[in-house]
């Protein structure tokens, strides 16, 4: 059957549109250079961390291996610079627990090239080889939730996938790394992609791009003709720009009108969904045998005077890339990510991970436009119930949680297919801080069944 015969590029049901604020869409990725020492943890993922492998004292080079995998869902990691090794501590982490963490004190002058590569011939890889290639490079998902990609791309010996679904949606407001990805490396993109494919036993793959990146969707049909790829083995399909369209469910349902249940997977459905940026780095670090070392950040945000998108060592301190970027990170609020799904930033020491992919400096005035922040009752307007992608009730929810009755929220109302969005945070009239108050229930109900 006709791939194209097959998309819809219709928009999922419910969702919002939050102004897109996409500040840096259109400048160019710029290169970071090193700050004078970088912080490495040993836990950048999904999994148990990794085992380092250096001691103190020990002299690195850039792409040398610091840490290897420690298990099946680990990943290892490279030495962002050359330098040497200065400490193997404990260090604040932006998830907020200190972690242990290598601490590189780079050398003055260091080349920005990776010193240590293991070239292969991706064409004579099968399937296993090329799934344990990507583990060596250290690669998790770059969209934001660093689980380790070969895993990702593991598919189980009952399991068929016939797609791949890549999402280069980037819903998130003021993130704009993934399109700048995609319109300045396309080509990388395309070569991750035919690696995935092979990985993952698909002989199809459709790039759902939300329409208000029509540069990306051009750059990639542009490159997938330079090397006569047809459609009907990979597509480019432009869906409509409404958040959270980025959500895996969201972007199936879009693309081919098929939903993903409750505590389903799409791998059930034959397909297996990755980010652009993942692609587009396994394309270029697979051939070469290179770990990755970088990726690109998106700085942004009003209180920011060099606003765009930055390709940055991995342990950049996150003060030193605020610094070059001009924010006065000390007068105002840091979010680690979007506005709508990151997460407020404790300290301004801890490092740029693997799965950071934007760093939004906010002022006060900017959050709300309401005079005060105030929390009134539930006034059972059914806003956030239209608003939910999940199709949850989250007015219901908020009130069990406010009440600390978790059980039934996980056991009858599916707490756990909420992937807290924001939508309905958002859309609140009352500015009932809902998704705190279910990020709280699942942590709670979580304990509660490892006890």
């Amino acid at each position: 059957m006709n791939l194209l015969s097959l998309l819809r590029g219709e928009a999922f049901k419910r969702g919002i549109h939050p102004p897109q604020n996409k500040l840096t869409a259109e400048r160019s990725i710029r290169r970071l250079p090193f700050a004078s020492r970088l912080v490495v943890p040993l836990s950048q993922h999904i999994g148990k961390p990794a085992r380092a492998v250096v001691r103190v004292g020990q002299e690195v080079v850039r792409g040398e291996l610091i840490a290897e995998a420690d298990g099946w869902l680990s990943v290892p990691h490279h030495a962002p610079a050359t330098g040497f090794v200065e400490a193997i501590e404990l260090r604040p982490s932006a998830k907020g627990p200190w972690e242990q963490s290598i601490v590189i004190k780079v050398q003055p002058g260091s080349t920005q090239e990776v010193q240590v590569a293991h070239p292969r011939d991706m064409g004579v890889l099968n399937p296993q080889e090329i799934i344990a290639a990507v583990q060596q490079t250290g690669m998790v998902g770059l969209g934001g939730a660093a689980f380790p990609s070969h895993a990702k791309m593991s598919v189980p010996k009952d399991a068929k996938v016939h797609t791949l679904v890549v999402n280069g949606c980037e819903c998130e407001p003021y993130l704009t790394c993934d399109h700048r990805v995609m319109v300045e490396h396309a080509d990388d993109l395309i070569e991750g992609i035919r690696h995935a494919m092979r990985a993952t036993g698909a002989v199809r793959t459709v790039i759902g791009i939300e329409d208000n990146k029509m540069s990306a969707v051009e750059a990639i049909q542009a490159a997938l003709m330079a090397r006569h790829i047809p459609a009907d083995q990979i597509a480019v399909q432009a869906v409509p720009t409404k958040y959270p369209q980025g959500a895996e469910k969201m972007l199936i349902m879009a693309l081919f009108g098929v939903e993903v249940p409750s505590g389903g997977l799409p791998l059930a459905y034959g397909m297996v969904v990755l980010n652009v940026g993942t692609l587009a780095a396994l394309g270029c670090l697979l051939p070469r045998g290179e770990g990755l070392v970088e990726r690109v950040v998106t700085v942004t945000g009003p209180a920011v005077q060099r606003p765009g998108d930055y390709r940055v060592p991995i342990g950049t301190p996150m003060k030193f890339l605020l610094d070059y970027a001009g924010a006065p990170a000390e007068s105002y609020q840091v979010i680690l990510g979007g506005p709508m799904m990151g997460q407020a930033a404790a300290s301004l020491d801890v490092p740029v991970t693997k799965g950071m992919s934007g760093l939004l400096v906010m002022r006060g005035a900017d959050f709300c436009d309401r005079d005060d922040q105030k929390i009134y009752p539930c006034i059972k307007c059914g806003e956030c119930v239209a608003a939910c992608p999940m199709g949850l009730n989250p007015s219901l929810l908020g009130m069990l949680a406010a009440m600390r009755d978790y059980e039934p929220m996980g056991s009858q109302y599916h707490l756990g297919d909420c992937f807290e969005c924001g939508s309905c945070s958002f859309v609140c009239p009352s500015s009932i801080p809902l998704v705190q108050q279910f990020r709280v229930a699942k942590q709670v109900l979580r304990e509660r069944a490892v006890a």
